[in-house]
């Protein structure tokens, strides 16, 4: 790892922890097979939205995600995407990379495998540069793809690519985007869906996450993203997924669904926050929302699921837990 001291032996840890494989032929998403080291407790963090170099509070939510990560020994990371700000990456090559994460992220608890999906402002540059192995060969952390998924064994975490479902980005003028590969629009979105569809109705796990850089649901600035609502939020009820945790909206929060046991999850505060434009917060759906940064942590075991919201200063500001055998919610 090109940041880190001891770098042969963070790269035999991370070599050792996982491996590829891949799903059955009905769908083309790249399976990586990741065991919680105890093999009965999964536990990992989630943040979004976060890639400025150390400003914004990100370097203090990084220092916290650290702590935390060392108390609860966790397994990985997933990213939600706005990895790297404003316009995401120039290349393979740019030093945003390193400065806004390798150089970032520096404590023990975080040198494990980080899997990532693309944000929006990620699109506005070079998306294939994040997308390249290349990276690996800087930081080995670092595992990103437009949709795939993770194979932790109790729990299956589909992670979606869900920037090129949104038609404003299509039309705006204001930025451009790398659209290279997801050319034409419908069909990219449709094979997304269809894939997703298929390793969902294979899945054996008894945890079904996934994962998108845009809200399903939210109270946050960007608010409800409607063609996920339309498109995406069928599958997901269809198929009894428990979670839905995206970023986009810099804030964290919890809205429960009203059709099903699926929770949305909001981790998009990695680093700027504090939009102060909020809508809704009445609603009974509503559990919990926070304006400023942190993050979240996921803790599974074959029955139980325990999330918790954290500040920048590491405290727990929600927490939320459910038993999949009891079928109710445990506050």
């Amino acid at each position: 790892m090109a940041v880190f001291c001891k770098e042969s032996m963070v790269m035999f840890l991370l070599v050792a922890s996982f491996s590829i494989s891949y799903c059955s032929s009905a769908t083309r998403l790249k399976k990586f097979d990741h065991a919680a080291k105890d093999n009965v407790n999964l536990r990992f963090l989630v943040v979004g939205d976060w890639g400025r170099k150390g400003d914004y509070n990100q370097s203090v939510v990084a220092f916290q995600m650290g702590r935390i990560g060392e108390k609860l020994d966790i397994d990985f990371v997933v990213s939600t995407g706005d990895n790297f700000y404003t316009n995401g990456l120039t290349g393979e090559d740019d030093r945003n990379f390193l400065e806004s994460f390798s150089n970032v992220y520096k404590a023990k608890s975080l040198q494990t495998l980080w899997y990532t999906v693309l944000g929006n402002h990620d699109y506005r540059g070079d998306a294939l540069a994040q997308l390249s192995p290349y990276l690996r060969k800087i930081d080995s952390r670092w595992i990103c793809l437009r949709s795939f998924i993770i194979n932790a064994e109790i729990a299956e975490i589909f992670m979606v690519d869900t920037t090129p479902f949104v038609k404003e980005y299509f039309v705006e003028t204001e930025h451009t985007y790398d659209w290279r590969n997801v050319m034409p629009q419908k069909t990219y979105t449709q094979n997304v869906l269809n894939d997703l569809e298929n390793a969902l109705s294979e899945s054996t796990a008894k945890w079904k996450i996934v994962v998108g850089h845009h809200a399903i649901r939210s109270v946050g600035h960007h608010g409800d993203t409607n063609e996920l609502v339309e498109r995406l939020l069928p599958i997901l009820r269809a198929y009894d997924v428990d979670l839905y945790m995206n970023g986009h909206d810099h804030c964290l929060e919890h809205i429960s669904d009203t059709e099903s046991p699926i929770q949305f999850l909001t981790s998009g505060a990695g680093s700027k926050a504090w939009r102060g434009d909020v809508k809704g917060l009445n609603n009974e759906e509503m559990k919990f929302f926070y304006d400023g940064q942190g993050f979240m942590s996921v803790q599974l075991t074959p029955t139980h699921v325990e999330i918790e919201f954290y500040d920048v200063f590491g405290k727990v500001l929600h927490k939320w837990s459910r038993s999949k055998h009891l079928l109710r919610t445990i506050i």
